[in-house]
């Protein structure tokens, strides 16, 4: 239903019109951005699931190796080996813009480029598993910061997703549709001023014309006389 509170001039119908154009266009825009959103988002949603399946099948044969290296080793000797560990990880934050939505990019740089540096022991008094063991965790550390940046990039554009997707509904459902009855209820009131304001004027000529008339009479009367 159209605002009562709308003014009723040819300057607001104007106005109506504008933002009805400037809302249409805005909905087209938003609705785009919303369905590039939600395929940029299915697909990280799908490299999200295949990173998570390496992560968490790393860490159960991480987990698998410690267990039996546990059991051929005595604790002491493995809270020693682990204790102090040779090389060192550096991680490095960015972020990168995709539909308006800063996505977190994570790089990592290890200490030293040997790859023997990742075992902080010897190999004199430890088993071939806690080898694995620290191998496999390793191996999965570039998943395993891949895998943080695409969950989070998931978060922030499925957040973005609800806010464009309120957006297309307000305009949708909201504020083109009052326009639209806007300048339809504006028209209508426009329409009926004028036809008012015509029929006010012909009166006004009837009138005039029959005091004319009238006038004419009594002129016409005057002279017989």
């Amino acid at each position: 239903m159209a605002s009562t509170q709308v003014n009723l001039t040819r300057m607001e119908l104007s106005r109506q019109k504008k933002k009805l154009v400037t809302a249409t266009k805005g909905h087209k825009l938003l609705k785009d951005k919303r369905d590039e959103l939600m395929r940029q988002f299915l697909d990280l949603v799908r490299e999200n699931m295949a990173l998570r399946e390496r992560v968490e099948a790393g860490i159960r044969a991480a987990n698998k190796n410690f267990v039996v290296a546990k059991a051929g080793m005595s604790e002491e000797t493995l809270h020693t080996a682990m204790m102090a560990p040779k090389q060192g990880v550096y991680l490095e934050t960015g972020k990168k813009n995709i539909m308006s939505v800063d996505i977190p990019v994570f790089e990592y740089k290890t200490r030293t480029a040997d790859e023997k540096d990742i075992y902080s022991y010897g190999f004199a008094f430890t088993s071939s598993d806690l080898d694995d063991a620290v191998k496999s965790l390793a191996d999965i550390l570039p998943d395993m910061l891949k895998l943080a940046e695409t969950e989070k990039a998931c978060q922030l554009m499925a957040a973005e997703i609800e806010k464009t997707r309120r957006r297309v509904n307000a305009l949708e459902h909201v504020i083109i549709p009052r326009a639209q009855e806007n300048i339809k209820y504006i028209t209508m009131k426009l329409d009926e001023n004028e036809r008012s304001t015509q029929i006010r004027l012909m009166k006004v000529k009837d009138m005039m014309l029959e005091e004319a008339h009238h006038y004419k009479e009594r002129q016409a009367a005057a002279v017989v006389e």
